[in-house]
């Protein structure tokens, strides 16, 4: 999220400079403007990346440390000796192969159920026109400002209702009802950029909706359907809350839920986990990584759009 924030910075400061219309910047060559906005965009990133970076290399740093140099004075960035055994020490003090197990399964499937739940849900909006449309859509978008805290309770008595308390199917199946409305949103911004004509094509040709939809439009919203899946990936990853709340039983537990295990009311094991939290960051950076190309442009297609 960092990368994807300083990218955006980088973009709308080089606009900016670019579109300032003063005399002094129409005196310069062409060439001359575009360096200069580069180097002014990239000076104010490092600065912005030093200052969004230091909690990662505070975290990075702790992980070498043993216990008694933690919050020594002035803080020690680098350490003397590297305790590489933190990390061994801290993914077999705790059952971490479980946790990791429940966490992969949650994200993988959340992840599907809310591209495919998504998608569908897009298109009807983006392609059909049926009464009410509109309506319904600007309702989808108003649970978008109901914090989570106001639907814990009801989410529970719901839940528990259901037998599903203490399992994993509370974080997995409503993902295939279309309950994320941002994700929603950006396919249907996405969807209405593509011109309709290419339905009423398909349809003349004997192609039935589903038909258009699997084979036209979801490969040219690809971008779109890679950022639906970064975000919840990463957001299922790093749910904290819902695990809380849902799960009981050591066994089910995920990886946050896991690491709030090395804190308690008398010490905190910083050394175990930062080394613990470094691991766990390290699979969402790199699914980030990998789409961060299709990620930023598919939340710039649709951003123009809307």
């Amino acid at each position: 999220m960092i990368v994807l924030c300083l990218s955006t910075v980088k973009g709308i400061i080089i606009s900016m400079v670019k579109t300032n219309k003063s005399k002094y910047m129409y005196s310069l060559s062409k060439r001359t403007r575009s360096v200069t906005a580069k180097t002014f965009a990239y000076a104010v990133l490092i600065a912005f990346s030093f200052v969004s970076l230091l909690p990662f290399f505070w975290m990075l740093s702790t992980s070498l440390k043993p216990p008694g140099a933690v919050f020594i004075q002035p803080p020690q960035w680098i350490p003397d000796v590297f305790y590489w055994v933190n990390y061994t020490s801290a993914m077999t003090i705790l059952p971490f192969h479980i946790f990791f197990r429940n966490t992969i399964v949650i994200s993988v499937l959340a992840t599907f159920g809310t591209i495919a739940s998504s998608c569908l849900t897009a298109y009807g909006f983006a392609r059909l026109k049926f009464k009410g449309r509109e309506f319904m859509f600007a309702i989808l978008l108003s649970t978008m400002m109901i914090p989570w805290a106001i639907i814990a309770v009801p989410l529970y008595v719901q839940f528990n209702w259901m037998g599903w308390i203490d399992t994993l199917r509370p974080f997995i199946v409503p993902t295939f009802f279309g309950t994320s409305a941002f994700s929603i949103f950006l396919l249907r911004q996405y969807f209405l950029t593509i011109p309709y004509e290419l339905d009423e094509a398909a349809l003349i040709d004997g192609c039935t909706r589903m038909g258009i939809l699997l084979r036209i439009l979801v490969p040219i919203v690809k971008p779109a359907l890679v950022t639906v899946g970064i975000f919840q990936f990463i957001f299922s990853w790093n749910d904290f809350m819902g695990p809380l709340l849902f799960i009981n039983r050591q066994s089910n537990f995920t990886l946050t839920l896991g690491l709030n295990l090395f804190r308690n009311s008398f010490l905190t094991e910083w050394d175990h986990l930062m080394a613990a939290s470094t691991v766990v960051t390290l699979i969402p950076l790199a699914v980030f990584f990998v789409g961060q190309k299709q990620l930023i442009g598919g939340i710039s297609t649709g951003a123009l759009k809307g």
